[in-house]
């Protein structure tokens, strides 16, 4: 990276000058390097430790911009906003807010600053257009509305600058492609805009650097770079307890009284989990154990805005000794007085656990304390490894990804309502963003014909005719209402909905029956991966999968004590590649025990004693017989959705083979499958071939019977159509039930694959399922890996390692989750077998 000498060149207005000579404080170094380059009309990528002043330092060129421009005058010409603050949580906007009016108003400086989300009222936002601030802060959603008005160009042609706080977050999901796309837009509203990226955590900072930038003529481009070194490292621990550590389970109730302790220590922690569920869970222990009465909150997405925005206002006053939050307090929020982040549970990524640590103190020069909390004892190995790797500073944030073609569908929708859009403009427009910079004409054609029309077998629809093209061969919106509908369900996040559970009974000719008892809700992710004649276990049930009929899922009474699939714990974030590699490490190393408790370091000695630890890039399979069945286990350390996916195919393999298989459970570290036939002794004697079994074929034919058989695309699909404007969620004055969503999404399915198999959301629906809920390329990664490295062990009884998926087996999905309670006395039985 090139270093500006920006202490030679940099002057800071007279009032920057004296508030950093009042406060005793002089520019850090990045900071006027920054500042330089923006002077120097270059757009740059800041990657900084918590608490290096990034936030100050991605404004500074903005605050001192409009110092020299000073107020302007009453009665001038219309002035559009200056600066867009753009940040991926609506706590952070209202956060930044709050810390960045504090210098405006000590300096005194002529600046108007607004935030502008969901939350904000009506009234204030259609304010906002008419009279803009100087610096908007806002989200993407925002973005992308205010794009798609008629008054676009007029409100953003003054645009001098885009800041983008924790860049890394915003640009890996179709959320960054969205907004990839509105970036692209805002170049051409004003072409003299300058960006700034603010990032903490980056793995391949080339990525983010390009994405800032436009890419032009085949030729890469890139903004520059400012690496801030150093800040102090941080104080980790993972919790010493003299408690038993579970084997299995995701709840960490075990450590309940250790963890209160350090609440009574410190003056305010930051409890971080990973589901809303879990949220909801430590709240409840934690306020049971509170006999000093602290003030406790609770802190996630589904909770009301008042509720949210009451919680962030008392930790701003330090009147909270503690808040248990998810993912919605992860980034940037500047809460000084935060002593402890504790994180219950595995991280399941070190670039994630980096964020949320990054939340205690939040200052460079003192070191952020955390404790991890592991819920069982494969999480202990992953937490040890998400600790060595935040201390060399290794990351693991995922990819930008090729562009989702929903979003830009979406995208070309808005692009109409904005005003009539020329094809070859827009072409050219959207593959200056980065994640779009290889997107094919052809495709491109596809995705405008089917905002149009709908696609091949839907154009005799009026109703999906949402654009029109002009006599001058300009595309518009068909009616008014098109872009009313289009601001009311624009966005790219879709939540997970749940599904009724209704018991039904068969009739003569083996009918399904109408009516029956309800048993509950169960998440649609579940049941997704169900195909019909699957048998899984709710409410104590052992119930046989039937279908999904409307927004009712329908099962009947099955006659066996084997449930195929009982439970899977949905909505979990999956085990990154980094750290599941370091466990896999970590397990074949002896050497690296030695940072484990006592109780971990003795479970896996007394595998390597019973049966063996597999080396790094070794498969280690296991059969055992356990009462009337017998048991496969697989211990390929690539996260649940590779598993589950594996699962699926490898069951379908050893069906054709003859093992008989009744059921698989998977888990992030292990897989477990279970059958009447002895799969050890099929193996032994060449009946079954483990090099056959996990070909890399499977991910071939196999898959793609699965996937027609099971529900998963269609669910996929109705996401994709979502998105892509096909389905409407919201209408004026009312909002579609989920039943009447999936009604609508499944009939467009089986239309379009019946009479139009390559429509493009159709392929968009394939892309999602093979790089989200599949992880495809993991598996196949996995698959390559392990080729010519599988052993196999025939055991007499399970052995210590197989005991927590083991474990899984027990457990019931309830509203989403797998229930972390297991009966105590089947657990001791399965431990007392390994032991002995």
């Amino acid at each position: 990276m090139d270093q500006i000498d920006s202490e030679a060149r940099i002057v800071l207005p007279p009032p920057f000058a004296r508030w950093f000579a009042d406060k005793g404080w002089r520019p850090r170094a990045h900071q006027l390097e920054l500042l330089a380059r923006a002077e120097a009309g270059e757009s740059t990528l800041l990657i900084a430790p918590t608490g290096a002043g990034k936030t100050l330092a991605g404004f500074l060129p903005s605050l001192t911009d409009l110092t020299r421009r000073g107020r302007i005058p009453p009665g001038s010409r219309f002035t559009g906003i200056h600066t867009l603050y753009i940040s991926p949580l609506k706590a952070l906007a209202v956060d930044i807010e709050r810390n960045l009016m504090k210098p405006v108003e000590e300096m005194r400086l002529p600046v108007t600053v607004e935030n502008r989300t969901g939350d904000t009222p009506n009234a204030k936002r259609q304010r906002q257009k008419l009279s803009p601030p100087d610096i908007l802060l806002t989200t993407p959603e925002q973005v992308a509305l205010l794009l798609a008005n008629r008054e676009a160009e007029r409100f953003f042609k003054d645009l001098k600058y885009v800041i983008f706080d924790e860049l890394h977050s915003l640009v890996t999901s179709k959320r960054g492609h969205m907004l990839s796309l509105g970036l692209a837009r805002l170049r051409r509203l004003a072409p003299s805009l300058q960006t700034i990226g603010l990032s903490a955590t980056v793995a391949e900072p080339l990525d983010l650097q390009k994405w800032l930038v436009a890419q032009e003529g085949g030729e890469e481009r890139h903004a520059g770079l400012v690496i801030v070194e150093g800040g102090a490292k941080p104080d980790i621990s993972i919790l010493t307890t003299e408690e038993h550590i579970p084997w299995s389970g995701h709840s960490a109730k075990y450590a309940i009284p250790d963890v209160y302790r350090q609440l009574l220590e410190h003056r305010t922690t930051l409890l971080f989990v990973n589901t809303r569920s879990q949220a909801e869970t430590l709240f409840q222990e934690l306020w049971t154990a509170n006999e000093e009465n602290l003030p406790i909150a609770l802190h996630h997405g589904s909770l009301d805005v008042a509720q949210r925005r009451k919680v962030e206002a008392a930790m701003a006053a330090n009147r909270l000794r503690a808040v248990v939050a998810t993912s919605t307090l992860d980034l940037g929020i500047d809460w000084g007085d935060v002593d402890l982040v504790v994180h219950v549970g595995a991280p399941k990524g070190a670039s994630r656990l980096a964020q949320r640590i990054g939340r205690a103190n939040h200052r460079m020069d003192e070191p952020s304390k955390a404790i991890l909390v592991p819920a069982n004892r494969f999480e202990v190995m992953e937490c040890q490894a998400a600790l060595d790797a935040n201390y060399i500073g290794a990351q693991d944030t995922p990819p930008v990804g090729r562009g989702a073609l929903d979003a830009l569908a979406q995208h070309v929708l808005g692009m109409a309502c904005a005003e009539p859009f020329e094809m070859l403009e827009l072409y050219d427009e959207i593959r200056s963003a980065s994640p779009y910079a290889d997107l094919s004409w052809e495709t491109f054609e596809r995705v405008v014909e089917f905002v149009a029309t709908g696609g091949y077998a839907l154009r005799t629809y009026e109703r999906y005719a949402r654009i029109r093209k002009t006599k001058e061969g300009r595309w518009r919106v068909s009616n008014p209402q098109v872009a009313q509908q289009y601001r009311l369900n624009l966005g790219t996040i879709v939540e997970s909905p749940m599904l009724n559970l209704r018991m039904v009974k068969r009739g003569e000719g083996g009918r399904l029956g109408r009516g029956g008892a309800p048993l509950g809700k169960v998440e649609e992710y579940f049941l997704e991966q169900l195909s019909p004649g699957d048998t899984f276990i709710f409410a104590g049930k052992v119930l046989r999968f039937e279908g999904i009929r409307e927004n009712e899922a329908l099962a009947s009474q099955a006659f066996s004590m084997d449930p195929k699939i009982p439970s899977y714990a949905g909505g979990k974030f999956p085990l990154s590649t980094y750290l599941a590699d370091q466990v896999r490490s970590m397990i074949a190393d002896p050497e690296r025990w030695r940072h484990l408790p006592d109780q971990v370091r003795d479970w896996l000695a007394i595998q390597q004693e019973k049966s063996m630890l597999p080396k790094r890039d070794e498969l280690l399979i296991e059969t055992f017989p356990r009462g009337s069945r017998c048991y496969m286990v697989i211990y390929p350390f690539e996260g649940r959705l590779a598993h589950q996916t594996l699962g699926m195919l490898l069951t379908r393999r050893l069906e054709r083979a003859g093992a008989k298989p009744l059921g698989f459970v998977a888990t992030d570290y292990s897989l477990g499958i279970w059958g009447f036939e002895d799969m050890g002794l099929m193996i032994r004697n060449g009946r079954l071939s483990l090099a056959d079994l996990f070909d890399e074929d499977m991910l071939g034919d196999d898959l793609e019977s699965w996937l027609d058989e099971s529900f998963l695309l269609k669910r996929t699909f109705r996401n994709c159509a979502v998105i892509a404007g096909l389905i409407e969620r919201r209408h004026p004055g009312k909002e579609k039930t989920g039943r009447q969503v999936t009604v609508s999404a499944d009939l467009i399915y089986d239309v379009l694959r019946t009479h139009e198999p390559d429509h493009i959301l159709l392929q968009a629906t394939r892309q999602d399922a093979a790089s989200g809920l599949l992880d495809i390329s993991r598996l196949g990664d996995m698959l390559r890996r392990i080729k010519g490295h599988i052993t196999h062990r025939a055991l007499d009884h399970i052995s210590p390692l197989a005991v927590p998926v083991m474990l899984e087996i027990g457990k019931e999905p309830v509203h989403g989750e797998a229930h972390d309670a297991v009966l105590a006395e089947a657990a001791d039985d399965l431990i007392a077998e390994a032991l002995a």
